[in-house]
């Protein structure tokens, strides 16, 4: 019983850090911290300066699921929930989304397009203050949302698997893969380039991200049926615990078989993310990076951040898990 009882734990832990993940918080470190030297001069130096904190708070949003229930689908948008062609269905801006479909079904089925937009131009705002620590807030929260659109799987109902069998692939695409080949990379991904349309931009990276869709999810069901399949799962440690994951062999072959498709989202989220915090820059009058304003937080801020950091270490998530 003892052993049945630490099996089924196990593989709990197991499902929860592979459901729970959103580019992986390594992934969104990284592609947050790499976005800084896609920067021209006159923005570069001041991001440099400033690069652990962005590096740090990129996984901010990810943190506030398990504070505020509305924060899951700022992450996603479950495209096929809007049947075959949901590009030509879907209304570009929000307000004639929340017209023709409600803002509660948009709610329900994700919004990160408009979350994107919606940062973006909370950026340019605080460009404009040149309020240093806004700045620095929206730059980061930015970077995660640009870094989830590209996600395939953050683009469809079946967001985990949950509807294929292939429970767990969601972590798999997006933490693990990433985690174990990313030092295989190629990282230099040009500079920065200005966003005449944000929210067209936005809605261009999601549709990209869905084209993949089906193959991430197709390529696994195969690699399933043809790999041996008392070596799909090993024992590793991850964050001082010893966990079930995917083996490094079965991984490996999964990451082969997409075909640099990890390395090219991740490339294309650095760029982009860059790019998005450029324009905001440009969008604002390209002010002067030097002796910002440095407003302190509100108490309500304080105290709200202080909430999100003791519920995310109680570890139950708000609202739906990826």
């Amino acid at each position: 019983m003892k052993t049945l009882k630490r099996t089924l734990y196990v593989v709990f832990l197991f499902l929860i850090v592979e459901i729970c993940g959103s580019w992986g918080f390594f992934a969104h470190q990284k592609i947050n911290r790499l976005a800084v030297f896609t920067l021209p001069k006159g923005l570069i130096g001041f991001y440099k300066k400033q690069i652990d904190y962005l590096s740090e708070h990129a996984v901010d949003p990810d943190k506030r699921r398990y504070a505020d229930s509305l924060e899951a689908p700022r992450h996603y948008l479950d495209a096929d929930h809007y049947g075959l062609h949901p590009f030509d269905t879907i209304p570009k801006k929000w307000a004639d989304a929340v017209a023709k479909f409600g803002k509660d079904s948009l709610e329900a089925y994700g919004m990160v397009p408009w979350v994107i937009e919606r940062n973006y131009y909370a950026l340019v705002k605080a460009f404009k203050e040149r309020d240093s620590l806004k700045i620095l807030h929206y730059s980061a929260d930015l970077g995660h949302y640009v870094g989830d659109a590209h996600v395939p799987l953050h683009t469809t109902e079946n967001y985990n698997g949950q509807q294929s069998g292939q429970v767990g692939i969601h972590g798999f695409w997006e933490s693990r893969l990433p985690e174990l080949f990313s030092t295989e990379y190629d990282f230099i991904v040009g500079k920065a380039q200005y966003i005449e349309h944000p929210l067209n931009k936005a809605w261009e990276i999601v549709q990209t991200a869905n084209s993949y869709k089906d193959s991430v999810l197709l390529i696994e069901a195969r690699l399933n049926r043809e790999f041996p399949k008392d070596r799909k799962y090993g024992f590793s440690q991850r964050n001082g615990k010893v966990e079930r994951n995917y083996s490094e062999a079965y991984a490996r072959a999964y990451h082969e078989a997409l075909k640099g498709m990890v390395e090219q989202q991740m490339r294309s989220s650095i760029l982009d993310v860059g790019s998005f915090w450029y324009s905001a820059w440009v969008d604002a009058g390209q002010p002067t990076l030097k002796n910002l304003v440095k407003l302190e937080p509100t108490e309500a801020e304080k105290k709200r951040t202080q909430k999100e950091e003791a519920e995310f270490k109680k570890g139950t998530m708000k609202g739906r898990g990826e």
